[in-house]
């Protein structure tokens, strides 16, 4: 790891029932490649198997899994620190849980998965390589969950993320250890459940035509309970499995 990644989200991964099917879809909508890997001992499962990289032009940003049993679908972004190993031993003791210890990503790095106090699943990762944290495929991540509740304090303790002194009504942007916006939080909840989740922000050239090729492919808008002044500034989707995820055009992460 170089000290510059330290705090930010430097990977996405989606748990996907039908990884062949999200391919395609994520495709369509996005404009999404794909590069497949040979991994002598996955991450996820063990053993020889093949690991689908999502690229945006030719920047790698996510990998495409099928389900492991032990794992629900989803997405789930890894935010980069100095030791994995120490920042999951302190997740109990910060409110949190860890969901898998430790784990060796032969080749990329050490990851771990764990849930925040108000159980929200995020990956904590130490990258092993010289590549830049990608940027292209996604802007800052959204919060979802328990109205205006954010475990700021789990947040700050494990990343270093501070809330920006900039704050518009219903929501909270955070910034991490370089001041570069990393996530937003909305005051929403989920209609169907309580528990908080990371919603992964795509990149797109237009967000009302992808928009559009989403819900020609599948996609239904998620069921959030939000006040008007929050309605107009996020649009979530379900994507056919029921995954959710957000559509944001290129000027959403500014550098």
């Amino acid at each position: 790891m170089t000290q510059s990644k330290a705090g930010q989200i430097v990977w996405h991964d989606l748990f996907t029932p039908d990884r062949a099917s999200s391919m395609a879809f994520y495709q369509h909508v996005a404009n999404w490649t794909y590069e497949v890997e040979r991994a002598s001992d996955f991450a996820w499962g063990g053993g020889e198997q093949d690991f689908v990289l999502a690229l945006s032009g030719d920047k790698a940003g996510a990998g495409l899994i099928e389900t492991p049993p032990e794992q629900a679908n989803g997405w789930v972004a890894y935010i980069e620190v100095p030791d994995v190993d120490l920042a999951t031993k302190r997740v109990d003791t910060l409110g949190g849980k860890v969901v898998r210890e430790p784990f060796e990503v032969p080749g990329v790095g050490r990851n771990a998965l764990v849930r925040d106090p108000l159980g929200a699943l995020v990956g904590i990762a130490l990258s092993r390589h010289s590549f830049p944290v990608p940027r292209q495929q996604f802007g800052p991540e959204m919060y979802i969950g328990n109205g205006n509740d954010f475990p700021q304090a789990f947040y700050f303790e494990l990343f270093g993320w501070q809330v920006s002194p900039v704050r518009d009504q219903g929501c909270a942007t955070f910034l991490g250890p370089q001041g570069r916006l990393v996530a937003i939080q909305h005051a929403a909840t989920w209609s169907t459940a309580s528990n908080a989740s990371w919603i992964p922000c795509i990149k797109v050239a237009s967000v009302p035509d992808a928009f559009r090729a989403a819900e020609t492919k599948g996609a239904r808008p998620a069921s959030l309970n939000v006040s008007e002044s929050v309605q107009a500034q996020i649009s979530i989707l379900c994507d056919p499995d029921g995954v959710p995820f957000a559509f944001g055009g290129e000027s959403i992460n500014p550098s």
